[in-house]
């Protein structure tokens, strides 16, 4: 006859919401909670107390759902309150708006008291959620401001002032880092700098790899050559295009190799451009492991905004690296397949080659 005990064990072993129990994962704080009939308590999932047996465990989707069902808070991860993680998601959320609109930047120990952490603690919080330190997120959201302004300011010092630099020594002592040219020749469209770029051929069609001084600029799939080399154009309508020499020839070669054997890892300079919310995104798409997919939703919580989702598919619809910034891993709530860039179908191939390795 069967044990039992294994027999109870069961329900609660197939359910995948064990996993997330046994990993004590704090991604999973807010979707459910369980409780333990022998303690008569229920916990958040990343509850640090001694795993109960599973036999013992029941789900619950809603604390008043276990409250109604006769079990009573527990007293160590306190689930009947704001997680930790959401506390200091709600801080860093409020410490984000804060950067996002000073005028002048505040110093690490500013920001530190206003959260109410050490100045340590904070640092550590802050790069955990958001992907960014503290500064890394200040830097973008100034070259968001000044890419901005460098396109409607009557001139480059008007725009320095306008997003948010005291002194135009301090800025220039950043521009080539922030825009990867000169302030002037961004303003015009790219005028005086040099984007080198290759087109080739790889198993999902037609690629085109380009790289500013700072490192990859742009990768981007499609079925004619010819248009990706005209929206590369685009995108810098006065900048010198120039064929990429034998060293780029062996960047190109290694983002075609990623994109037909994802395993192998990609690990080239990157110009990500783009606005601080938007490089918050991208950082956690870097994050995902190959062969995971992840929802739009997980994004947004990962990152301390859990209502952003729109927002982080709209960073996801404005990447211009292809597979380096792994926007093709994240899926629909119910798992299908939602637009890409670069094509649904191709998507769908990447999803398809990172599960078998």
């Amino acid at each position: 006859m069967p044990n039992p005990t294994k027999t109870d064990a069961l329900p609660t072993e197939n359910d995948p919401r064990w996993q997330a129990v046994l990993a004590r994962d704090p991604a999973a704080d807010g979707r459910f909670f369980y409780a333990v009939k022998t303690t008569g308590v229920y916990c958040r999932p990343s509850c640090p107390a001694r795993t109960a047996k599973p036999e013992n465990v029941q789900f619950h989707l809603t604390r008043e759902e276990a409250e109604s069902a006769g079990f009573r808070p527990c007293r160590r991860c306190k689930p009947d309150q704001l997680s930790l993680h959401k506390q200091h998601a709600d801080k860093v959320t409020e410490i984000c708006r804060l950067l996002e609109t000073a005028e002048n930047e505040p110093s690490l120990a500013e920001l530190a008291a206003i959260a109410g952490l050490s100045t340590f603690h904070f640092h550590r919080v802050f790069k955990a959620i958001t992907g960014l330190t503290p500064k890394a997120y200040a830097a973008a959201q100034r070259s968001h401001r000044i890419r901005k302004q460098l396109t409607k300011s009557q001139s480059v010092t008007a725009a320095i002032y306008d997003a948010g630099y005291n002194a135009n020594s301090r800025f220039y002592e950043q521009s080539s880092q922030l825009l990867g040219m000169t302030p002037s020749d961004y303003r015009t469209g790219g005028a005086n700098s040099r984007i080198r770029f290759a087109l080739g051929e790889c198993s999902l069609g037609s690629i085109l790899v380009a790289a500013s001084d700072i490192g990859i600029c742009a990768i981007a799939l499609g079925d004619d050559p010819d248009r990706l080399a005209r929206e590369l154009q685009d995108r810098f309508p006065k900048a010198e295009l120039i064929g990429g020499d034998h060293e780029f020839e062996q960047w190109v070669a290694k983002v075609v190799g990623f994109v037909e054997a994802p395993a192998i890892g990609l690990d080239l300079p990157l110009d990500m451009q783009g606005t601080a919310f938007q490089q918050r995104v991208w950082q956690a798409l870097r994050q995902i492991p190959v062969g995971v997919k992840v929802s739009y939703m997980d994004i947004a919580q990962r990152i301390g905004a859990p209502k952003a989702v729109r927002a982080v598919a709209g960073a996801c619809a404005a990447n211009t690296l292809a597979v380096a910034i792994p926007c093709h891993r994240v899926v629909r709530s119910d798992g299908s397949l939602s637009g890409y860039r670069w094509g649904v179908e191709r998507k769908a191939e990447l999803l398809r080659r990172e599960s078998q390795t």
